[in-house]
């Protein structure tokens, strides 16, 4: 049985089966926030589209060990990752070829504990990340599983939106489910509110009806709907990078701290 990871490193999946609610947005800039505080980070794509990927800046042409090569051709670790354009900021890449991974991984053995495997390695102890960050597609599917059987915890982003509680309690069932028979020490780090409009009454109401309902899972941070968030990707880098002094920018430090004095306090 291989030795785990050094206890300062924590594992986090970004989950929430429900698209476009700025999941990959938020793996990709919490992960250059913490760069940002000097952290060693990594960042693990799960999700086929690769978009966390192309948000670090690797091209589609430069992912040439990615995630598939990982869990399915058991490719060493230490091959799979990649220096983004971020300083103290690594990636292990995606593309479309995960969206295979699934079926092919079906009549595995120990098919939910690939992943753990890998981030308990000897490569992975050597590279003493600070945080590890899984991007999860969105869906409920084998990738995510793992994700969350690899992980310490997990991060929900919820969108502002009419409908954002819906589906939220079976990704809850699914993480009680993966604490029950394959990872006992998995807890959810909290629910961040993504795509925040204070000036909207809807976001408004989403605010009130998730710290009602999740209390203090819910960080105090939110991300507002922010046009520098959105237009970072095109131009493959965080928006952290892209733009310094905006308000994306800011909350997403603010989110990083928030997070950090958890795990102080814990």
């Amino acid at each position: 049985m291989p030795n785990a990871p050094a206890k300062t490193t924590r594992i986090m999946s970004i989950a929430n089966q429900k698209g476009g609610v700025g999941k990959t947005t938020t793996a990709i800039n919490l992960a250059a926030a913490f760069a940002e505080f000097g952290f060693q980070v990594l960042v693990i794509d799960l999700d086929p589209q690769g978009n966390a990927s192309t948000g670090l800046g690797i091209a589609s042409t430069s992912r040439d060990i990615t995630t598939y090569d990982l869990l399915v051709d058991d490719v060493d670790l230490d091959k799979a990752i990649q220096k983004s354009t971020t300083e103290n900021l690594s990636i292990i890449p995606a593309t479309t070829d995960l969206s295979s991974a699934d079926m092919e991984l079906f009549n595995t053995d120990n098919r939910s504990s690939l992943l753990k495997n890998a981030l308990h390695s000897k490569a992975m102890r050597d590279k003493a990340f600070d945080y590890i960050l899984i991007d999860c597609p969105p869906s409920l599917s084998l990738l995510t599983v793992n994700a969350m059987v690899a992980s310490d915890s997990v991060l929900v982003p919820l969108q502002s939106e009419f409908f954002a509680l819906e589906g939220l309690s079976q990704l809850m069932l699914t993480i009680r489910e993966v604490r029950q028979t394959a990872n006992r020490d998995l807890r959810i780090e909290g629910v961040v509110l993504t795509m925040y409009d204070r000036r909207n009454n809807l976001s408004q109401m989403v605010d009130e009806d998730a710290r009602e309902h999740l209390g203090d899972l819910v960080f105090d941070t939110r991300i507002p709907r922010n046009v520098r968030v959105s237009e970072a990707p095109s131009f493959a880098q965080p928006v952290l990078a892209y733009d310094t002094n905006s308000k994306g920018a800011t909350a997403y430090r603010d989110l990083a701290k928030e997070i950090r004095a958890r795990h102080t306090a814990a």
